[in-house]
């Protein structure tokens, strides 16, 4: 599928202003043409494709660890399929669908301690996240409103600040740390990956219901997704190095609001270490896209699945 040499320099246009709104100063981005046109521009003309095939709505997961960059192509992605292929999108994170403080409070207090923070599978509103991508996919689609988390009180923000989709969206993009991620084997729980798991999930509850949780409604929601991306990092240890530029990036933006401190990140990071890990291991050969990104923090190459 070719692009007519307008559409790709109005894509070229948006996604260069998008980049470069987007840079840090210690974190500049790299060869960005060679990007749009070995990575982005390949798969965005996979997805229209596939979306041609019977024009119904499709989620496209984007999945990969902290500070791997997911926002960010979501956002480039948005920008070539809308531009280039005049498609309608809405993009959301599996972070947006995050359980209220009050509701994982009684969630730590019933099983375990450990699910008053955020992120592993359990401490997602998965029923209200379900419903959100069914009413997008509907063919009898009605005006609905998409949930937004507030990390610096730690909890969902207020309904007025919601996202509302006025109009069908041909694609969806739905990204998160642990899209797509499948149940670990029960010999794999039995070790603790971390001293979170050693000291502080002793009797193995915590990994065992999150595990129950991927076998569950998480199965449902992701068995919803017509393709994933896999962005595939070096290691866990660089999800930890690029998590604190995510903080810092925060910091510098969030306006007075409350950040984290690299000690609350290291001990932070250790709740997603078990899964992050297990996705390292699945997901290449699973994912319908890899996009492996180098010690960097640059794409260095792609693989078609």
């Amino acid at each position: 599928m070719k692009l007519d040499s307008l559409n790709y320099q109005k894509i070229k246009k948006a996604y260069l202003k998008f980049i470069k709104s987007q840079e840090v100063t210690s974190e500049p981005f790299r060869n960005k043409l060679e990007q749009l046109n070995k990575f982005y521009l390949p798969i965005s003309k996979i997805i229209y494709s596939n979306y041609l095939k019977n024009k119904k709505t499709k989620v496209i997961g984007l999945t990969g660890g902290q500070g791997s960059g997911k926002s960010t192509i979501s956002n480039i992605l948005k920008i070539i399929l809308k531009k280039g292929f005049n498609l309608e999108i809405v993009i959301f994170s599996i972070d947006d669908f995050y359980k209220t403080f009050k509701e994982r409070k009684i969630m730590s207090k019933k099983i375990s301690p450990l699910f008053l923070t955020r992120g592993v599978p359990g401490t997602h509103d998965t029923g209200m996240l379900l419903n959100c991508i069914k009413n997008l996919r509907s063919t009898k689609f009605k005006k609905t409103v998409i949930p937004k988390f507030d990390k610096s009180i730690d909890d969902r923000s207020v309904r007025s600040k919601w996202i509302k989709v006025n109009k069908k969206p041909n694609i969806i993009i739905f990204e998160g740390w642990c899209v797509g991620v499948t149940p670990q084997k029960k010999k794999d729980l039995i070790t603790p990956i971390n001293k979170l798991e050693r000291h502080k999930d002793k009797k193995k509850v915590w990994r065992k219901k999150v595990n129950t949780e991927l076998k569950k409604d998480y199965y449902r929601i992701f068995n919803l997704i017509d393709k994933i991306i896999f962005l595939k990092v070096p290691s866990f240890r660089y999800v930890l190095k690029w998590r604190l530029l995510q903080e810092k990036k925060l910091r510098a933006t969030s306006k007075g609001k409350q950040t984290m401190s690299d000690e609350q990140i290291n001990n932070f990071i250790m709740y997603y270490e078990r899964l992050t890990k297990h996705m390292l291991k699945i997901l290449p050969k699973k994912a319908n896209f890899v996009i492996n990104i180098d010690k960097q923090h640059k794409l260095k190459s792609i693989q078609f699945n």
